[in-house]
């Protein structure tokens, strides 16, 4: 095991992928510990643009930790004790930070930006989960018995690849109207297996009539043996490099079909605050932090993950290490 992985971290791709995604799990895990706020909570005023400078000059000068109270004007107050009004001062309250400012809510961005990627990420794990358990049973079982099971379950495969799976993805979410995060992670994972299943039977195809595969037959190891040691582990690497590529997809699934307002609701998910940027304009009003730190942090998640699988394809690819 530990050959395994010193020969995958000297491949510079996954070297380079594995930091990235590492950092954003640390950024998002050590956060929350010193921003406690709501991620749905209102902060501030909607769509306020990001405050650092402003908040430290503040704070240097002893304003922003306090709230500040404003005196009446003089001649408001008498013309108010015309009326029998009396005036009172009012109390500002005091400027909270907002490192990527506020949305059309009022929420503060970077506290959804974190919660919004622990969501999406754990969509992610979810929906490729479940997408390469599937597609891993039924690529195991078509190719290693064969005849009219292959065939069948071959037809199946090819039914699911010929229908668009986003097609599927929107109708199953459109019937289902209380959608929570793990409800859409399965979702994704029951609509993305067909092309794991394809790859998998394929390399099973060509492993079932090994001599080590013929000789296990031979000694009457059971069906199941036989693919869980003399089969699996030969394409265990496929496995975990098909897994990656499922967690990528469904992160960006789960941002397409948030995108259209189909994605889970009362929680925060990098999708969702898109949504709501498109949805309130916050492009065309140049807003753009209002949308650009999503695309930024899925665009790095994508990038890390494929960069993962590529170096591992690198390592354990014949044809390519060649």
């Amino acid at each position: 095991m530990g050959h395994i992985l010193k020969t995958i971290f000297k491949s510079g791709k996954f070297t380079f992928g594995f930091t990235i995604i590492t950092t954003i799990l640390l950024f998002i895990t050590i956060y929350p510990m010193f921003d406690k706020r709501d991620p749905l909570e209102m902060a501030g005023g909607f769509f306020t643009r990001p405050n650092l400078f402003q908040f430290l000059s503040n704070t240097s000068e002893g304003t922003s930790t306090a709230a500040q109270h404003v005196d009446v004007d003089p001649e408001v107050a008498d013309l108010l004790a015309q009326f029998g009004l009396t005036a009172v001062t009012r109390e500002e309250p005091p400027l909270q930070l907002h490192l990527l400012g506020t949305d059309n809510f009022g929420r503060d961005v970077m506290s959804q930006l974190v919660a919004g990627t622990k969501t999406s990420l754990l969509i992610g794990v979810v929906a490729g989960s479940i997408a390469t358990l599937i597609g891993l049973t039924m690529g195991l079982l078509a190719g290693y018995i064969g005849g009219q099971v292959d065939n069948f379950l071959a037809s199946v495969i090819n039914i699911f690849l010929v229908i668009p799976s986003f097609v599927i993805l929107v109708l199953i979410s459109v019937s289902i109207s209380n959608r929570g995060y793990i409800t859409t992670g399965i979702i994704i994972g029951l609509t993305s297996w067909p092309w794991t299943a394809r790859a998998v039977r394929a390399q099973t195809t060509s492993l079932r009539n090994r001599d080590h595969v013929n000789l296990s037959k031979l000694s009457g190891h059971s069906m199941p043996r036989i693919i869980v040691r003399d089969i699996l582990p030969y394409i265990a690497s496929y496995v975990v490099m098909a897994f990656i590529l499922q967690v990528a997809s469904g992160i960006l699934a789960e941002a397409t079909i948030s995108m259209l307002g189909l994605g889970p609701r009362n929680v925060a998910t990098l999708g969702l605050m898109m949504f709501w940027a498109q949805f309130f304009n916050a492009l065309f009003n140049g807003n753009w932090w209002a949308f650009l730190p999503m695309v930024i942090t899925i665009s790095l998640i994508t990038f890390s993950l494929n960069l993962m699988n590529s170096g591992l394809d690198q390592i354990f690819n014949p044809q390519i290490r060649s």
